[in-house]
């Protein structure tokens, strides 16, 4: 029985992005412990956090350059095999800043991941079906994370924090090796793919137009003048600033607050997650309906604004709660939201950047890795400020309700190179 390829290639970047957050979700289980054995202040801890964020913004332009230069086969093998080393060295630190060095370069690795993807979605898949894989892609790294929360605190008990990092490091190496024989950069390249689906993908895909083949400083200047670029760069900002809480915070926030065991806590920080796995999946369902309904702008605008409206009222609701119970019941609704804009952010990175979605998608990203660092660090200082976490919660639904604004002012239509024509702004099909 035949397979398409399209979809082994999906199975391999939801994979990918399992990996990426169950490898990111482990510093988050094993805080408490790693606190106690390098002899780390709550503060310190949000720095090494912050590091990974950091370092993951610096290089996700230059990750997406080398996946638009170099092709995602060779640079996503290369990627996995980087973190996946930094992931097993975290498990041997033993001092604070070793473990900021090691997590700023195991985000340093990790950041072209994204765009890398972004760039093989381009040349495998056609428009209609965009909205949809980005969903799926980025369902893996919630579900990724919401299974890795519960098992990683039960491999923690057992085998120690310092194990789990290298166990990991392994699983990454794996993946490379399967990714780089499997992967090719274009569907004509493939040695096993039936002439039927090659043809069919080379008719539906997007095509460049020849503007698009632009030299790197055209590129960034084209970037620099783009009011859309900004607008999305922004926008994900606000959303990352929500979602990174889950991956740092959340666990050790709920273990304190209301003083769960391990286990119990890594099982109600899963459920956030969960739910962020179904926001992306309604989302590239609504992407891809509004696009085939005849309406590129809303497909984009209409899931991303609906998101942040719920990320926003699950952020305010969230402060009133009581029990661990309905404290995750808001913040899933948050995090349900926050999830929605990511299938119409990432397509929107690929039809304004087209062959250049690789850096465009990572510029995106650094912006939003930005929001990221700066939510680690924000939650334990404004807590040691204010003598509350209250702020943090409603400073999260202020960005969302920003990043609204912001929806309302892209337009997918608006390529980032400079076109002769209007009909050279539209997609266009060879049959």
């Amino acid at each position: 029985m035949y397979i398409r390829r399209t979809h082994m290639i999906v199975g391999g970047t939801f994979a990918l992005s399992v990996l990426l957050y169950v490898d990111r979700i482990c510093i988050s289980a094993a805080a408490v412990q790693m606190e106690n054995d390098l002899l780390l202040s709550r503060q310190q801890m949000g720095w090494a956090m912050s590091a990974f964020a950091l370092g993951y913004a610096l290089f996700q332009t230059p990750g997406g350059w080398l996946a638009d230069r170099f092709g995602p086969r060779r640079i996503l093998a290369a990627i996995v095999v980087s973190w996946s080393i930094f992931t097993g060295l975290t498990g041997l630190v033993f001092g604070f800043v070793p473990l900021l060095v090691t997590r700023f370069l195991f985000g340093a690795g990790e950041a072209g991941a994204f765009p890398g993807m972004s760039r093989a979605v381009f040349s495998w898949i056609p428009m209609d079906n965009r909205g949809l894989v980005q969903g799926i892609n980025f369902s893996g790294s919630r579900l990724g994370a919401a299974f890795a929360l519960p098992i990683i605190a039960m491999l923690i008990a057992s085998l120690g924090w310092r194990n789990c990092f290298l166990l990991l490091m392994v699983v990454g190496f794996l993946w490379a090796i399967g990714w780089y024989w499997f992967f090719r950069d274009d569907p004509a390249e493939h040695p096993t793919i039936a002439s039927w689906e090659r043809d069919e993908i080379l008719a539906t895909r997007q095509i460049p137009s020849k503007q698009d083949h632009a030299t790197d400083q055209g590129l960034a200047n084209a970037m620099l003048r783009s009011r859309n670029m900004w607008l999305i760069s922004l926008q994900y900002f606000c959303s990352n600033f929500t979602f990174f809480f889950c991956l740092t915070w959340l666990f050790p926030h709920l273990k304190e607050t209301y003083s769960l065991s391990t286990l119990e806590a890594g099982l109600y920080s899963s459920a956030p997650l969960i739910c962020g796995a179904m926001g992306n999946w309604l989302s590239g369902w609504l992407v891809d309906r509004i696009y085939r309904n005849g309406s590129w702008t809303w497909s984009r605008r209409g899931p991303a604004i609906l998101g942040f409206a719920c990320a926003a009222i699950g952020l305010v609701c969230g402060v009133w709660a009581n029990s661990p119970w309905s404290s995750i019941l808001f913040f899933s609704l948050a995090i349900f939201g926050a999830d929605m804009t990511l299938a119409p952010s990432w397509s929107f990175c690929i039809d304004i950047g087209k062959r250049n979605s690789g850096v465009v998608s990572g510029t995106m990203n650094m912006a939003g890795n930005v929001g990221s660092f700066i939510t680690a660090l924000a939650f334990p200082y404004l807590a040691a400020w204010t003598g509350s976490n209250v702020p943090f919660f409603f400073l999260a639904a202020g960005l969302s309700v920003i990043a609204i604004l912001a929806w309302l002012g892209v337009n997918p239509h608006r390529s980032l190179q400079p076109v002769e024509s209007r009909t050279a702004e539209k997609v266009m099909c060879v049959s």
